[in-house]
């Protein structure tokens, strides 16, 4: 079976973070971290240590991990990145194995249609699709933005957005990544989507993805999570994102929330799960369902 390492070199004291981001992507972490070899370490096991491993930058560290071919490992780097930038750690990414110039195409081969709930059936934009009686396709170029649908925490919301969206409802998309879950809800039969990404790369992707998809209801802008957002009531609200982050805007979502309005929190690690449960009992919003996936869950909430 074949890998990919996605490296990241960073300063010792990032590398507890890092390494906290890269276990959301997989458990199995290689570290290199020197800076507890010290001379103590040369005169116990002098038979043992390499005089390199003495020479080494204690200042520095790394970490990885090595996603499997079955798995895509564009959406593991766009979602590293996303987070080390929320982090505002300076690091460097590596992609071994795969070569600067086959990069942006080789992942395509992970990429083939998938049905995700009951009607819709994600397609890349370069394969054809028969589709079958009743199915919604929805065509899809991830580029570089996070939401391919291949992702647990992608599958799981949106087949909560199928169960709960309405005909004509209106709905908010926070950290739209490549549109997929707008895309997903216009198909499906909302009247308006407004779509925000703090990423202007992932805003551009995700406006041409929805012309792709022929959506005009759908608004794509900048936004840093609530900050900028249409001052208007959304039937139904959506974030894909990570537990961090839902708890952090939990607090602002009643400002854009009616009675009855939705919000399915997806991202969230199952050991977080309550974390986010605790912060949005502080809110208009009651819990009502969920799901869980691979270690992921999606959270359900309706607004009193």
């Amino acid at each position: 079976m074949k890998y990919t390492q996605i490296k990241v070199s960073c300063n010792t004291k990032d590398l507890d973070t890092v390494c906290a981001v890269l276990s959301m992507i997989d458990n199995g972490l290689m570290i290199e971290d020197y800076s507890d070899i010290d001379e103590t370490y040369k005169d116990v096991y002098a038979d043992l240590i390499d005089d390199e491993l003495m020479k080494a930058d204690k200042t520095h560290s790394a970490a990885s991990v090595f996603i499997s071919e079955e798995r895509n490992p564009e959406e593991s780097l766009y979602f590293l990145k996303e987070r080390i930038a929320q982090d505002k750690i300076d690091c460097k990414v590596d992609v071994i194995n795969v070569s600067d110039e086959d990069w942006a195409d080789s992942w395509k081969k992970y990429y083939h249609p998938i049905k995700v709930g009951e009607r819709v059936v994600i397609v890349p934009a370069w394969e054809k699709y028969d589709k079958k009686e009743n199915e919604l396709p929805l065509i899809m170029d991830p580029g570089m933005a996070f939401g391919s649908g291949t992702h647990e925490t992608t599958r799981l919301v949106m087949t909560e957005i199928e169960k709960y969206i309405t005909p004509g409802c209106t709905v908010l998309d926070v950290g739209t990544g490549s549109g997929i879950l707008s895309i997903a809800a216009s198909l499906l039969g909302a009247s308006s989507v407004n779509a925000y990404d703090i990423d202007p790369t992932a805003v551009r992707i995700a406006k041409e993805n929805a012309d792709i998809n022929k959506c005009g209801n759908i608004k794509v802008g900048l936004s840093d999570l609530l900050v900028g957002v249409e001052d208007k009531k959304y039937d139904l609200i959506c974030a894909n994102i990570v537990a961090d982050i839902i708890i952090r805007m939990s607090p602002d979502l009643y400002k854009f929330s009616h009675t009855g309005t939705v919000f399915i929190a997806s991202g969230i690690l199952c050991e977080r799960r309550d974390e986010v449960l605790e912060a949005m009992k502080k809110t208009p919003f009651d819990f009502i369902s969920e799901q869980s996936e691979n270690g992921w869950c999606v959270l359900i909430f309706k607004c009193k």
